[in-house]
C-alpha cells in the first residue's frame, strides 16, 4: 500500500453548518478524518455541550446557534467573523446544504477567509431543491423517480392521481425544510384522504411529491464523491444501504461499501456534465421493474456516512477535497469494498423495525472478520464525543416518551368526556 498522503498541516479546517442538529455524526467524521491527519479543524457548533465539541482533534470550537430563518447576508458575515478569528485562510466544509448554499453563493466575499470548490454559484441551491434537481437529471439523461411540485390544492390531487399511491413527500428546497417545512421527514402517504389532511388549511408550503418504488422491488445505494474544478471526479465511491431510521427514508444507520462501476460512472458524468465541483452524497434507488437506477436526492455537501467510504491510499472524501484545494495531487486507486459503516443507537430501532416488519434478520453482508467497522460515534482515540452523545440520546429518548405518554393521556381524556 502507498503511504498515506500528507496534507497541507497549514491549511485548517473549519466544520461549516447552519440549523440545529447537534447529535450529527457526520460533522463528528469530518473532525476526526482532519485531525488525524495533524491538520487543525475549528468546528461551529450549537452549544458547548454539543458532542462533537468534546473531539480531541478539535483545535477550537465557535459556539454559534443558528436556526436557517436568519438573513443569508447575515449568516455569511458571521462566517467571515469566524474565519478571521482563526487568523488564516482554511477550506470550509459544509455539513448541510444550507451551509453549502451559503458558501456558495457568497464565495466571493467568503474568499477572503476561506478555500472553496469552485463551483458556479447557482449549483448547488438548484440540486439541493428536490424540484430542480429533477429538471437537471431530466435534462442530463439521469434517471428519477416521477416527481411533481404542486403550487396548490388542484395541483395536489392531480399529482396525487397521476403518480398513484401511495406516494412520497418530501420538503421542496433547502431553506424551506427550516423555514416553512411541509413534513418533518420524507413520508408515505397512501390515499387521497391522508394526503389532503396533511394540508387541510393555509398555503400550501413547498411541498414535492414523488412516485414510490415498492420496497420489494428496490435496493438502496449511495454515492459518495468529490469533484475537481469543471465537474471533474477525483474520487467516487459507491455502497449499499442495509439500513436506516426511520426505516427506508431516514439517515443511514448501516451500510456496506461495494464497487459499483456503473452507478459511479453514472454520477461522474452527471457532476462532469454539470460542473460541479465539491463534495456531494446522492441516494439512488435501483429499480427492480425496470433495472435501472433512479437518483432520490443530490446532497451538495458532504455525507453523514462519507466515513464508509477510502480507497487503498486512505483518501476519503474530506481528504480529497483538502489535497485538491491545496493544489496537490489526489491519489487514485479503487475503493476499499467491504467497509461497513454503523451509525449508534440509531441502528438499534432500525434493527427492531426491521424484523417486526420483515419477521426475519436482516441480511449479513458484513459478518467476515476481515472487514472493517467504522462506528459514527465510539472510536478509542476519541472517546468523549460517543459518551457525550449517549447523555444526549437519553434525554432525547426521555422526552420522546414524556410526550408520548401525554398524547396519549390526553386523547383517552377526550375520549371519555365525549
Amino acid at each position: 500500500m502507498t503511504p498515506e498522503p500528507l496534507l497541507d498541516r497549514g491549511v485548517p479546517v473549519l466544520l461549516a453548518k447552519i440549523g440545529r442538529y447537534p447529535q450529527h455524526h457526520g460533522g463528528l467524521g469530518v473532525v476526526r478524518t482532519i485531525g488525524r491527519a495533524g491538520v487543525p479543524v475549528h468546528a461551529i457548533v450549537e452549544d458547548r455541550f454539543t458532542p462533537v465539541a468534546f473531539s480531541r482533534h478539535v483545535t477550537r470550537r465557535f459556539v454559534w446557534p443558528t436556526t436557517g430563518l436568519e438573513e443569508p447576508r447575515l449568516l455569511a458575515d458571521a462566517l467571515l467573523s469566524i474565519g478571521r478569528a482563526i487568523g488564516s485562510r482554511c477550506i470550509a466544509v459544509p455539513t448541510d446544504d444550507e451551509a453549502a448554499i451559503l458558501l456558495a453563493e457568497h464565495s466571493d466575499r467568503l474568499a477572503e477567509c476561506f478555500l472553496l470548490p469552485p463551483t458556479p454559484a447557482g449549483l448547488p441551491r438548484l440540486l439541493a431543491s428536490k424540484a430542480s434537481m429533477h429538471r437537471l437529471c431530466e435534462e442530463n439523461g439521469v434517471p428519477t423517480p416521477r416527481t411533481w411540485a404542486p403550487a396548490n390544492r388542484d395541483e395536489l390531487v392531480d399529482a396525487g392521481r397521476e403518480l398513484g399511491f401511495p406516494l412520497v413527500l418530501k420538503n421542496r428546497d433547502a431553506w424551506s425544510r427550516l423555514r416553512t417545512p411541509a413534513v418533518g421527514a420524507t413520508t408515505a402517504v397512501h390515499d387521497e384522504r391522508s394526503l389532503l389532511a396533511r394540508f387541510s388549511a393555509g398555503p400550501l408550503p413547498p411541498v414535492l411529491m414523488q412516485e414510490y418504488i415498492p420496497r420489494e422491488q428496490a435496493e438502496d445505494w449511495i454515492t459518495h464523491l468529490y469533484c475537481g474544478a469543471g465537474g471533474t471526479p477525483r474520487v467516487v465511491f459507491t455502497g449499499l444501504k442495509l439500513r436506516s431510521w426511520p426505516p427506508h427514508a431516514g439517515v443511514t444507520t448501516r451500510a456496506v461499501a461495494m464497487n459499483n462501476p456503473c452507478l459511479a460512472k453514472l454520477a461522474g458524468e452527471l457532476c462532469s456534465r454539470i460542473g460541479y465541483s465539491g463534495p456531494a452524497d446522492l441516494d439512488w434507488r435501483f429499480d427492480r421493474r425496470d433495472g435501472r437506477y433512479k437518483l432520490v436526492d443530490f446532497n451538495p455537501r458532504t455525507g453523514a456516512q462519507f466515513r464508509l467510504f477510502e480507497n487503498v491510499h486512505g483518501i476519503d472524501v474530506v481528504r480529497a477535497m483538502h489535497l485538491d484545494l491545496t493544489g496537490r495531487e489526489v491519489p487514485a486507486g479503487p475503493q476499499t469494498d467491504g467497509r461497513v459503516f454503523v451509525a449508534g443507537q440509531l441502528d438499534l430501532p432500525s434493527a427492531a423495525s426491521w424484523l417486526r416488519n420483515e419477521h426475519r434478520l436482516p441480511p449479513d453482508l458484513f459478518s467476515r472478520p476481515e472487514q472493517q467497522t467504522e462506528r459514527a460515534w465510539l472510536c478509542r482515540d476519541d472517546p468523549l464525543p460517543a459518551a457525550a452523545e449517549a447523555i444526549r440520546y437519553t434525554g432525547t429518548v426521555a422526552r420522546f416518551i414524556r410526550h408520548t405518554l401525554h398524547d396519549r393521556f390526553v386523547a383517552r381524556r377526550q375520549a371519555y368526556r365525549s
